[in-house]
């Protein structure tokens, strides 16, 4: 896979969110026609995975009920979740609080893992997942 997209309630907010606190990088920032936007954002050491900002709108994919069915569902942290890794978790935790990414599990050992849970300015929510060292 080299696209994957995650709900957001503003694009112009998530872009903040993913460029300036989380670290990612812009891959594509494109007008698609009137009020519609392709934004797409990687992780640094993960070039090739574009991960689309996608807009809860009116229109192509969603009717009026269903695109405020949606958006309240991300809203209340309800939609959908994922999982990035890093090298050094407690460091990583700590930067990205300072940038004022909201946590709700600091960092803990799990039987799976070491990782801490937070949620983007949308209300989706992620695991935050230290790398294994081999």
């Amino acid at each position: 896979m080299n696209h994957v997209s995650i709900f957001v309630l503003n694009q112009d907010s998530a872009y903040d969110f993913y460029v300036n606190k989380l670290g990612f990088k812009v891959h594509t920032d494109a007008a698609m026609g009137p009020g519609m936007r392709w934004l797409t954002v990687c992780p640094p050491e993960q070039p090739g995975l574009e991960i689309s900002l996608m807009a809860i709108a009116d229109g192509m994919m969603f009717n009026k009920e269903s695109a405020q069915q949606m958006r309240e569902l991300v809203a209340k942290g309800t939609f959908g979740f994922g999982v990035f890794e890093c090298n050094d978790l407690l460091a990583t935790y700590e930067e990205l609080k300072a940038k004022g990414v909201e946590f709700t599990k600091a960092p803990k050992k799990e039987f799976y893992g070491f990782e801490a849970l937070f949620k983007d300015d949308s209300g989706n929510w992620f695991s935050l997942g230290e790398k294994e060292q081999k």
